[in-house]
């Protein structure tokens, strides 16, 4: 429950901190993109400044492990039925520290979280124009080169995501 608590503090925090900037032209844009595989979707929203991204923000969603994650809300009323004993929706970016674990075992040394902050930075100030000519050809592990302080193999699908909601 404080996780969830920190996360929805956290979002709000962001937003007050774009409430000025809305007033100026700032407009908010979102996209469900699959950033990553097949068994997880992504929230992407970002915030567009004339044609440029001012800021961005990246969530994933995946069936998790019940008994060690916290869920999306209504998650049990919703779905447990229809998911596996132990099993519910739930947020990445909510569950990061299990999420990193389980990176970690597959030899990631940065949290999800910090990756996906990464990302966010990288693509914070730029056009979609300049975003798009600088992945233009470039094979996934190019741009997770890239983008500094961040080892997600799925990058590109990332940056592809916020594309896709800026776009919109």
């Amino acid at each position: 429950m404080k996780k969830i608590l920190a996360s929805v503090l956290a979002a709000l925090l962001v937003l007050t901190l774009m409430v000025p900037a809305l007033a100026e032209g700032v407009v908010l844009k979102q996209s469900i993109f699959a950033a990553h595989g097949t068994k997880c979707f992504a929230v992407i929203t970002v915030a567009m400044d004339g044609d440029k991204i001012a800021a961005a923000y990246i969530d994933e969603f995946q069936i998790m492990d019940s008994t060690a994650t916290t869920p999306v809300p209504n998650a049990e009323a919703m779905f447990a039925d229809k998911l596996g004993e132990n099993m519910q929706l739930a947020s990445k970016r909510v569950n990061s520290e299990f999420y990193s674990n389980n990176m970690t075992k597959a030899g990631s040394t940065v949290a999800l979280d910090a990756n996906y902050a990464a990302i966010e930075a990288y693509v914070a100030g730029k056009t979609v124009a300049e975003l798009e000519a600088e992945i233009a050809g470039k094979e996934a592990a190019a741009v997770v080169d890239a983008v500094a302080g961040c080892t997600l193999v799925d990058t590109l699908g990332y940056i592809n995501g916020i594309l896709d909601a800026a776009k919109k």
